[in-house]
């Protein structure tokens, strides 16, 4: 669900907040690394671009991993700016 969508020429920007609740089914040793596969599946299923077209800034990831592999948060608020070459930047708002 798109909160909030801005459109500059052909530059989109989206927030949305992603549930991570899924990822509480798997393994202690595997839950980050789901969360991280989890952002990258809605973001591209979202705006509409291939998963490898994603790119997860720095912050975002330090956020899914900020309590250890065990711990991912519940969910995460994620801006996402699509530029016109098709390339996808997630960054995190705020942190919780």
């Amino acid at each position: 669900m798109a909160e909030n969508e801005k459109t500059t020429g052909a530059v989109t920007e989206q927030i949305y907040t992603i549930p991570l609740r899924e990822v509480k089914n798997y393994p202690t040793w595997k839950k980050s690394n789901k969360a991280v596969k989890v952002i990258r599946e809605y973001l591209s299923r979202h705006m509409k671009v291939d998963e490898s077209s994603i790119r997860i800034n720095k912050s975002l990831n330090e956020a899914v991993w900020s309590k250890g592999i065990e711990k991912p948060p519940s969910k995460v608020r994620v801006k996402a700016i699509k530029a016109e070459d098709g390339i996808v930047e997630a960054d995190v708002i705020g942190s919780e």
